[in-house]
């Protein structure tokens, strides 16, 4: 028989890391208390970073971890996607170069919305490649804006030679609400912590967590990892109590290098809990959120794969501690800075030329000439060999992939730029082919003929007036992400 389970993963966390320390004592006036959780760093996109492009990035390293995956659906998990309606998943489809002939879904309303989806892909017959992201907006002095952090984290399932296989799972809904935001509110309103702790989690994840282990036809202390996201250690293991799973089956909840990354973050810690298991292992993924979703995996032989993966270890290794609380504030929009005159421009989209132009700016897919074998961005009608210049010859060459160098820079402290200042400039890629681009998570000064680069996926502005944000591919420093 065919088993069916996770044949790859990937895992995004920005760069950039707020330390704790900043935060408590810009509010130490106003909350003292906050000095206690300030430990580690948590997570933050930077200014052109959403969960959409988070989202882009980690399936990108999922798909990269396998030769040619046939994909056939995508899911793609969060509760803070830009998009309320247009459909997100279909984007980030297209941003990885996917088939059009791709079955996509947006999944949200719920934490436990990034399991829903791994579950849902276990048990249709297609491959497919479930996203989870969130980049979740906290009340500035709140005990959420130290525990909250940006991330994402992708998987491919399907079925062949599977790092772990699927058991069991389990849903269970159940409307109890330990917090919750409205569709107009930007910030989460949290109930007080013991009601959902002795009314809610001690109460829903046991349910759940024991009809997995009764379907699969084990006991809770055969479980060898258990992903269980969103709780303090100390609760974490009283719900393992309860079901007799072990307390150092519990994978690390990251939150002190990370912070939480909503429904993410079981994914996230999936990619932990895959990297660190060995054959036979079972690993447990609990969601929790107005009831609960719980999988059962068990590693195969081919898990010795999952260590040349990038998943969350690997992301978390390369980072870089920001201090500057006021520069979060301004990046996560709760901080409305004067950017002058500049900044009062019209960002209209013309909507029209961007679709016959969607392959270039959201797949950043140029072109190959079949005559002279010249790669080019964009891609034209004529080939920019001057000693071919043929015609309708080529065909298309994706670029996102391709790794590139720094051929000319600019500075510019004059133009408009949210984090100034605006870096563009001319960009070498491997394999042929230049063009302009912007720069970005390059500090000033940082960047010099020949310097590596690599591409990521980006927001290019917002259309306030309109509410239409634009994407497109900018060159960022390559992640430093050893095995």
């Amino acid at each position: 028989m065919t088993r069916r389970g996770i044949l790859s993963f990937g895992a995004y966390v920005p760069r950039r890391r707020l330390d704790r320390r900043a935060i408590a004592a810009a509010h130490a006036w106003a909350n003292p208390n906050l000095k206690a959780l300030a430990r580690g760093t948590r997570a933050i996109c930077g200014q052109d970073e959403d969960s959409l492009t988070m989202a882009v990035a980690a399936g990108a390293q999922a798909l990269a971890a396998l030769d040619m995956p046939a994909v056939a659906a995508l899911s793609v998990a969060s509760t803070t996607m830009p998009f309320a309606d247009r459909q997100n998943a279909t984007l980030i489809g297209e941003a990885l170069a996917l088939p059009d002939t791709l079955a996509t879904a947006d999944l949200g309303g719920s934490l436990r919305a990034g399991v829903a989806a791994l579950r849902a892909a276990f048990e249709r017959p297609q491959t497919s490649l479930v996203v989870a992201a969130d980049k979740r907006h906290t009340r500035p002095a709140s005990a959420q804006e130290m525990r909250v952090g940006d991330a994402a984290a992708a998987l491919v399932v399907g079925e062949g030679e599977v790092l772990a296989e699927f058991v069991a799972g389990h849903a269970l809904s159940v409307d109890f609400v330990d917090h919750y935001r409205a569709s107009d509110a930007d910030f989460d309103y949290a109930l007080e912590e013991r009601w959902a702790r002795d009314m809610g989690a001690l109460r829903i994840l046991p349910r759940a967590i024991e009809a997995t282990l009764t379907r699969a036809g084990v006991a809770g202390a055969a479980v060898a990892r258990v992903v269980m996201a969103g709780f303090p250690r100390r609760e974490a293991e009283a719900i393992a109590a309860k079901c007799g799973l072990a307390a150092a089956a519990i994978v690390d909840d990251l939150i002190e290098p990370c912070g939480d990354s909503g429904c993410a973050h079981p994914l996230l810690l999936l990619t932990l809990a895959l990297q660190s298991a060995a054959p036979g292992d079972l690993i447990l993924v609990v969601g929790y959120g107005q009831g609960a979703e719980t999988l059962l995996l068990r590693a195969t032989d081919a898990i010795g794969r999952a260590g040349a993966m990038v998943g969350a270890a690997q992301m978390l290794a390369d980072g870089t501690t920001d201090d500057n609380y006021l520069r979060f504030l301004s990046f996560s929009g709760a901080l409305a800075l004067d950017w002058g005159m500049r900044a009062e421009r019209d960002n209209r989209t013309a909507q029209s030329a961007f679709f016959r132009h969607r392959q270039t700016v959201t797949g950043f897919v140029g072109g190959r000439c079949t005559a002279c074998d010249t790669a080019q961005f964009p891609r034209t009608r004529v080939c920019v060999n001057p000693d071919c210049r043929q015609t309708d010859t080529q065909v298309a060459e994706p670029f996102a992939d391709k790794a590139a160098t720094v051929k000319s820079i600019t500075e510019d402290w004059l133009a408009l730029s949210y984090s100034p200042p605006l870096m563009y400039g001319n960009v070498r890629f491997a394999g042929g082919g230049v063009t302009m681009l912007e720069f970005s998570d390059f500090a000033p000064g940082a960047l010099a003929v020949d310097t590596p680069l690599a591409l990521a996926f980006r927001l290019k502005d917002v259309d306030a007036r309109r509410g239409f944000r634009r994407y497109c591919w900018k060159a960022v420093p390559p992640r430093r992400l050893s095995a």
